[in-house]
């Protein structure tokens, strides 16, 4: 089996938005033989955007997998497949995706270079130790520069990129690469859909850049070994091509440097060059470490090796609701073997569940298996109960693997069905919607009643509200967007409740004494500390009062916005006998939250996001201006010729309809991309403004 698993491979693609990567992930099912038709985007038939949405807008929303098979020095490999979204809007996406896979490739557009979706998907990369490739694709578009892109992965990634290829012209007269392995050049044949690669001569205004570049990579593979340095030494070009690349794997497998090469996905050239280097240079699941999870029985750290002999470990990273088949779980089997029909432990809700089907995916079409190994990914069918980031096993060797942290909504929209008899119709859906989808939650609003869907951008909302109409037949009206605030207190606070309330019979009573401050740095949620001592307050208890803290968080006293994080210390208190219970320590602490809450400096939290606007130089002022008048901050200013990229910090609040007026300012020719950053003190008016504002909602 461990052998089987040297051929397997699963990558995801990844990319700002427009890179490319669904243009090139339609190239990788033709030329490996698993669509006989190239899709293209602009034409709304790729294969892998198959959703209504995906198709009209020309973006990639939801990930997508695949299987495809590509034969490479008389191997077949089993390449799996994420082709992930590039809008900001649509991270979550990119992050359980980068969750459960071993390598990735990483697109970068010629012209563009790394734009800032591309810093976000690497540093996602990075926090999984995801190894990665890079494709630098577009070459052949006006403005194509290939050493420029280089910079810009060493300086504003802080990456170390390695050139394989050398590109034969670029823009209008990218016509091949030279590959500096084998020091060959190679062409693309235009009438052959890029399937014909002819060798030909290195062109010779090409010879001194490919030696200097060849020379650095012998010398960085030379310095990989003492065996390889001594051959080095003794002669430049003794290192094999095999030993060559058996050094740059282990580099690239261990994250010391990303090998990089080109090419023009749309125009059919570079791709199997790109299926080789995934092949050669990206980890197979013996690569990578084993999984380490917790015994839920012993809390002892465990591992699990990629092998089928294993007990069984899996990790569910996607729901998605299908018409037909109903839910259906993507996950990653990271030990072991699950068969169709068999029962696995939901160890994440407790719960046994079985598995009826079993299938790999391809875009949104399933192919039936009868068992699935270590290594691989699939999909079954058959959950009752199940969400992203639980962890399916064996339920006589339990474990929970590492789950997956998403961040938190900073958009909501009030929304209602046009027909009030759609409201059960309405709330099934958002119910699965929420499911799918960890970024995106609903709750009703306790004063107005109202159904309030939170997100994480105004593009995400409006897909969710889209696919409710076009998927779930419920069509809505709604409110206008509304920033999801965040509360805090600043200041440290001593306060003592006394819950007391008589009924005539079997009364209630509480006492408790606690501090409350702001939690200490990097915690978040409820930090809850216990320093009740002699028993003033029964064990039984202490987790009411906890309970209760938590409950209340999710009301702030300024405004009802959720407390972000609080630390609460239960100094001392006192019980009744007969009148104490549970309830009524959780109802002291809840009422203790609100009063302690008001007088320990609470301040409101606004969403700040960091945007990235190009603009034709003519119009910089104007744009900068009305940034000003937003209560953007300036970071820096980049001049490129022709045109200027802005990037700065802007309040959300004072974002919404932004491209609209962009457009308007530059005349249609600036473009913006927009992406959470961090929370900070709102001002005293926007407090003022936010605070009137709710109370007007519930006035």
């Amino acid at each position: 089996m461990s052998e089987n698993l040297l051929y397997t491979r699963n990558i995801g693609i990844m990319a700002h938005i427009d890179a490319g990567k669904t243009t090139t992930t339609e190239r990788i099912l033709y030329y490996t033989g698993k669509s006989h038709k190239i899709g293209e985007v602009h034409d709304g038939d790729a294969t892998m955007d198959w959703m209504v949405q995906e198709q009209e807008r020309g973006i990639t929303i939801t990930s997508a997998a695949t299987t495809v098979f590509w034969d490479y020095n008389s191997e077949r490999y089993k390449i799996n497949i994420i082709d992930t979204p590039g809008h900001v809007d649509f991270t979550v996406e990119v992050e359980r995706s980068l969750r459960v896979l071993d390598g990735a490739v990483a697109l970068f557009c010629a012209v563009g270079g790394v734009e800032p979706q591309s810093e976000t998907v690497w540093r996602q990369a990075d926090k999984y130790n995801v190894p990665r490739l890079s494709f630098i694709n577009k070459m052949d578009r006006a403005g194509a520069d290939f050493y420029n892109v280089l910079d810009q992965i060493r300086d504003r990634l802080g990456a170390n990129p390695i050139p394989l290829q050398i590109p034969i012209g670029q823009e209008d007269t990218f016509v091949g690469i030279v590959d500096l392995i084998s020091n060959k050049a190679y062409y693309w044949e235009e009438t052959s859909n890029g399937t014909e690669i002819v060798e030909i001569p290195i062109p010779e205004d090409l010879i001194d850049t490919v030696d200097e570049y060849r020379t650095k990579l012998i010398e960085g593979v030379a310095e990989e070994s003492d065996d390889l340095l001594n051959k080095f030494l003794l002669d430049h070009n003794s290192i094999s091509e095999d030993e060559m690349i058996a050094s740059i794997r282990k580099a690239t497998v261990e994250m010391r440097i990303t090998p990089v090469i080109c090419g023009a996905s749309f125009k059919n050239k570079g791709v199997q060059k790109l299926l080789d280097a995934v092949i050669r240079f990206l980890p197979s699941p013996m690569d990578v470490p084993s999984v380490i999870g917790i015994n839920p029985k012993t809390d002892e750290h465990e591992e699990r090796r990629p092998n089928a002999k294993e007990p069984m470990s899996a990790l569910a990273f996607k729901i998605a609701t299908d018409p037909y088949v109903g839910r259906i779980a993507f996950f990653r089997v990271y030990s072991g073997t699950l068969e169709a029909g068999s029962y696995v432990l939901n160890t994440s809700t407790g719960k046994k569940e079985r598995i009826s089907r079993i299938m790999q995916m391809h875009a949104n079409k399933q192919n039936p298996l009868e068992r699935i190994e270590a290594g691989d990914i699939g999909a079954a069918v058959g959950f009752k109960d199940i969400r992203t980031g639980d962890t399916l096993c064996d339920e006589k060797h339990p474990i929970i693997l590492e789950t997956i942290e998403f961040p938190d909504p900073v958009i909501s929209i009030a929304i209602e069905p046009i027909a009030q008899k759609e409201i059960d119709k309405l709330s099934n859906a958002l119910y699965k919607l929420a499911e799918e989808d960890p970024t995106f939650t609903v709750k009703t609003d306790e004063d107005s009643g109202q159904t309030i869907i939170s997100g994480m951008g105004e593009l995400h909302l409006e897909i969710l509200v889209d696919r409710l109409k076009r998927e779930f037949m419920v069509e809505c009206n709604q409110g206008k967007p509304q920033v999801a605030y965040k509360e805090a207190i600043t200041s440290t606070i001593k306060f003592k409740e006394v819950y007391k309330k008589q009924t005539g019979g079997r009364g209630k009573f509480a006492d408790i004494e606690v501090e409350l401050s702001p939690a200490d740095e990097g915690v978040k949620g409820l930090q809850f500390i216990n320093e009740v001592r002699g028993g003033n307050i029964p064990k039984e208890y202490i987790p009411a009062i906890e309970k209760g803290f938590k409950a209340a968080m999710t009301n702030g006293v300024l405004a009802g916005f959720p407390v972000e994080s609080l630390k609460v210390k239960v100094l001392d208190g006192s019980f009744h006998p007969v009148d104490s219970d549970s309830l009524s320590f959780e109802i002291a602490a809840k009422i203790a939250f609100k009063e302690a809450c008001k007088k320990a400096k609470p301040i409101l939290l606004e969403p700040i996001m960091k945007i990235e606007i190009v603009t034709p130089e003519d119009y910089i002022g104007d744009v900068t201006g009305d940034l000003n008048k937003r209560r953007g901050v300036l970071e820096q200013i980049d001049a490129k010729i022709g045109y200027q990229i802005v990037k700065a910090n802007v309040p959300l609040s004072s974002m919404f309809g932004y491209v609209t007026t962009l457009r308007t300012l530059s005349s249609g020719r600036a473009t913006s991309t927009m992406q959470f950053s961090h929370f900070n003190q709102a001002p005293a008016s926007i407090v003022e403004e936010v605070v009137n504002s709710v109370k007007g909602i519930k006035g």
